[in-house]
């Protein structure tokens, strides 16, 4: 009955409204009640212009992830680990046609010919998707879900990311503008830590971001939001997020937030952190805070830039690293806090300065240059 419905409004050029629908149904000799014609249209429009059986699945607030993997295998996380749910599509074919039509609502191409596509659709919502033959099998999609609010840090401690009292440090921490990056894994929550802390800079601060794709939701007055492109079909039009970091500090930024350190920009952003620009952030991927210097340092040798003079801008730049890690349990929580000083060789290391402990922040060797840093509120 769908399939014919689907058929009649391609040929008559029709949106999927009620009324279309019930004449589309008439039109195959079917009659049915208002229920079944509201469930028809509702079904189609959901197929045709929404995420089709993963709508319900987007629309739990609870959920931030929607993994497909096979027409039977959708798996969600709502922040206790991975879940398998109910939902199933109709065959492995359905799991492409939507892949292939968000890929087109975003804007990018997605066939045989360019396989995977990566890009946030008009929601918020961020979109990662593989085709057969790369993807074995069936297309996988990813849906991470953006929410239009972002946590505030009182809802991050009593989430149990942020330790009892461990707020406090992080509001010093921006109170005295210290420049920081968040690391972790990919799920970790830097993202969100990120948005929230940005939520407590000054009103009168003027706050400009740089991102790949734009999933910082602050709370913030005055927030100037810029957003990497890729490059057209014929290979023109590319703006990276380096490109948009040079713009940027032309904007008069206040803070200067770059949304995930993963390239080039790594160059372009310690240079702004060292010519007054006080404050600035971002996120990074790494294993643990000791490993942020290592993977700064191969960033920024792959942009040109030699070990000795990234150290050197390393050092005057940042000041301090959160680390964020996700337990088998899939909480999320701040496991580390370090401060940056060099080695006796002269190279940029990280220190341990607070540690994660359940009743609140563990001091460790760091602590005295931290408090020092934070001044004497901290």
């Amino acid at each position: 009955m769908l399939d014919g419905v689907r058929q009649w409004l391609a040929e008559n050029g029709a949106e999927a409204t009620p009324a279309r629908v019930a004449e589309a149904l008439r039109a195959q000799g079917r009659l049915l009640g208002d229920a079944e014609v509201l469930g028809a249209a509702g079904q189609l429009r959901s197929e045709l212009v929404g995420t089709g059986p993963l709508e319900p699945l987007l629309a739990d607030q609870s959920v931030s992830d929607v993994l497909v993997s096979a027409p039977d295998r959708v798996w969600v996380d709502r922040g206790g680990g991975l879940e398998l749910t109910g939902v199933s599509f109709e065959s492995a074919s359905s799991v492409r046609r939507l892949a292939q039509r968000l890929a087109a609502v975003a804007g990018r191409r997605l066939d045989d010919a360019r396989p995977w596509v990566d890009a946030r659709l008009p929601d918020g919502t961020r979109l990662h998707a593989v085709l057969p033959p790369v993807a074995v099998g069936c297309a996988c999609l990813s849906l991470r879900v953006v929410r239009p609010r972002a946590f505030t840090l009182d809802e991050l401690v009593a989430a149990g990311t942020v330790p009892p009292g461990g707020d406090r440090v992080l509001r010093d921490l921006l109170d005295a503008r210290l420049s920081f990056l968040i690391s972790g894994g990919t799920g970790s929550g830097k993202t969100t830590l990120l948005s929230a802390l940005l939520g407590l800079v000054g009103p009168g601060e003027r706050v400009v971001l740089a991102e790949d794709s734009a999933e910082l939701r602050p709370d913030h007055p005055h927030v100037v939001r810029l957003e990497a492109r890729p490059a057209n079909q014929e290979g023109a039009g590319l703006v990276g997020l380096d490109d948009l970091v040079r713009q940027a500090l032309r904007m008069r930024p206040d803070r200067l937030v770059v949304g995930e350190v993963r390239g080039p920009e790594v160059v372009a952003l310690l240079a702004a952190l060292n010519t007054g620009h006080e404050g600035g952030s971002g996120t990074v991927h790494a294993n643990a805070a000791h490993d942020v210097p290592a993977r700064l340092e191969a960033l920024g040798t792959a942009a040109g830039l030699d070990r000795g003079a990234l150290h050197s801008q390393l050092a005057a730049a940042l000041s301090v690293v959160l680390h964020l890690v996700r337990d088998r349990r899939g909480r999320r929580r701040v496991a580390e806090v370090h401060v940056l000083e060099r080695d006796a060789a002269g190279w940029v290391v990280t220190v341990p300065a607070l540690r994660w402990g359940e009743g609140e922040f563990v001091r460790e060797r760091g602590w005295g240059r931290l408090r020092g840093l934070l001044g004497e509120g901290g």
